[in-house]
């Protein structure tokens, strides 16, 4: 009797928002990362509720998982990445799509939602790196677009101007 086959998991597909978070120190510019158990760093991120926008999902999220409002946050105009990626939650595989914003916090302190989060983290961008390793390449490569904007849009790379 030939043997049958199973039909392929199905995909389900989601879409969650976040935002990348810095502050300015004497050592630099830190992002905030949050550690979710089994050595997992994220960006503060998560679901949509009904008739939410990305921002407004965005802001409530980080709230909820940094205790971070929107008074302690300067949303920087002009930037929005993606991050988009599958993995397996039991038998289930899922198609992630994170659009995450970037926002700058004179108050770097965080109260993590033990529920969430089991810690977090204010690093350099090249510790950043380092802590996400090669598992998070998307996660790595938003990191590197938000750096990379934050700091063509800083006045000490743009040219002095000419002597008159």
């Amino acid at each position: 009797m030939p043997e049958v086959q199973k039909p392929p998991p199905r995909i389900k597909r989601q879409v969650v928002a976040g935002f990348v978070i810095y502050h300015r120190t004497h050592e630099g510019i830190k992002y905030l990362l949050l550690y979710r158990r089994g050595s997992y760093w994220n960006f503060p991120k998560g679901h949509f509720d009904q008739g939410e926008k990305s921002l407004d999902t965005a802001l409530r999220e980080t709230e909820e998982e940094t205790g971070l409002k929107k008074s302690d946050l300067r949303i920087v105009p002009g930037f929005r990445a993606y991050e988009k990626f599958y993995f397996r939650r039991g038998m289930q595989t899922i198609y992630d799509t994170v659009i995450l914003y970037l926002a700058e916090t004179k108050h770097p302190r965080v109260v993590i939602s033990p529920r969430e989060h089991s810690g977090f983290a204010w690093f350099l961008y090249h510790d950043a790196l380092k802590v996400l390793g090669s598992k998070y390449m998307g996660t790595k490569r938003v990191l590197k677009q938000a750096n990379d904007f934050l700091h063509r849009k800083s006045p000490k790379s743009r040219p002095p101007h000419p002597a008159r």
